[in-house]
């Protein structure tokens, strides 16, 4: 599984990241995180707002910073 963080580095990018590793590690899944934070690379996914959750090249989230536990279901989905 490859996951992709979208965003500048703001404080709801950095608050994103930190959720998705943690619910990874609760999983025990067999993924990579991986922080997007050139605008040309984050615009290519079409989100008008960050900060931007992809998994496998689908943007599942924007704009928000999803709960713990919703982001546990989109990664186990």
């Amino acid at each position: 599984m490859h996951i992709k963080i979208l965003g500048p580095g703001c404080r709801n990018c950095v608050t994103l990241e930190k959720e998705v590793r943690a619910a990874v590690e609760q999983l025990g899944l067999d993924a990579t995180v991986e922080k997007v934070t050139a605008y040309p690379d984050i615009a290519a996914y079409g989100i008008l707002s960050t900060p931007g959750l992809v998994i496998d090249e689908k943007v599942v989230v924007s704009g928000r910073v999803p709960k713990r536990a919703e982001i546990a279901e989109l990664l186990a989905g």
